[in-house]
């Protein structure tokens, strides 16, 4: 079993206990209460020019521990003062030491739109996202059918939810396609073996029509990096070692940013 399969398992079983605390019929009520939203994220990046999703996270699988020293409110209002369009949080607990608390916190802190960056593999994750404060969602392709890919996009968009669809080849990009995602990213970090192959967002992007956004994941390092991606057409692109391993997070966000 690969990493993504370990980390799907477990995102598996975090739902049926957090289901067993608080059943879905509960949550859901919940989110009736508030308002819908209002696809902030996808209006985030829609912006003129390359849109920066900068991305709050304590440890990876492939790293480890990335930041022993997380003021996580501090690192995300950075980030919005230094130009940042969303950020994006980490709330996997095993592998990435997040949390739903990082989440809700942060949402509440800054005016940017905020990604739950986990595993979802059930809707009530995606009802989670929006009581948290979430504005997007992140769905994987390598772990969702198509039928589930479906499901989950028409649930993001009865709540006003943007969904992040995650794809790694061309078949995932196709399947993405097909179910109508509007925002399709393309991880240059290969999960099942951690390598990283920043070609493959050169590689895919023509695969992808002008009218569906395009983000591109992991692997930037520097301005040479965004350069490259602001020529295939990138529309936005979402960085989280470079900064979290910035002495001067908002120094190196506006490096990136061609500043």
């Amino acid at each position: 079993m690969n990493i993504l399969d370990q980390l799907a398992g477990h995102a598996r079983e975090r739902t049926e206990q957090a289901k067993r605390e608080l059943p879905c019929e509960r949550l859901q009520a919940e989110v009736l209460r508030l308002p819908r939203g209002d696809f902030a994220f996808e209006k985030a990046l829609k912006k003129d020019g390359l849109a920066f999703i900068c991305e709050c996270k304590k440890a990876s699988p492939s790293k480890g521990l990335i930041a022993e020293n997380f003021p996580y409110l501090e690192i995300a209002r950075d980030y919005e003062a230094a130009g940042a369009d969303a950020v994006s949080v980490l709330t996997e607990p095993k592998w990435f030491l997040g949390s739903d608390r990082y989440l809700s916190e942060i949402a509440a802190a800054v005016s940017i739109p905020c990604l739950r960056k986990d595993f979802t593999v059930d809707p009530y994750m995606i009802y989670q996202a929006r009581v948290l404060g979430a504005a997007a969602v992140l769905l994987i392709c390598a772990i969702l059918s198509r039928e589930q890919l479906a499901d989950f996009l028409d649930c993001c968009d009865d709540l006003g939810l943007s969904a992040l669809v995650e794809a790694h080849d061309e078949a995932e990009i196709e399947t993405a396609l097909s179910v109508g995602a509007r925002i399709i990213g393309v991880n240059n970090r290969n999960l099942k073996d951690f390598s990283v192959d920043t070609e493959r967002s050169r590689r895919l992007r023509s695969l992808i029509p002008p009218e569906v956004l395009f983000v591109s994941e992991s692997g930037v390092r520097d301005g040479k990096d965004t350069a490259v991606l602001r020529e295939i057409g990138a529309d936005a692109v979402l960085v989280g070692e470079a900064l979290m391993r910035a002495e001067d997070r908002t120094a190196m966000l506006r490096k990136l940013r061609g500043l």
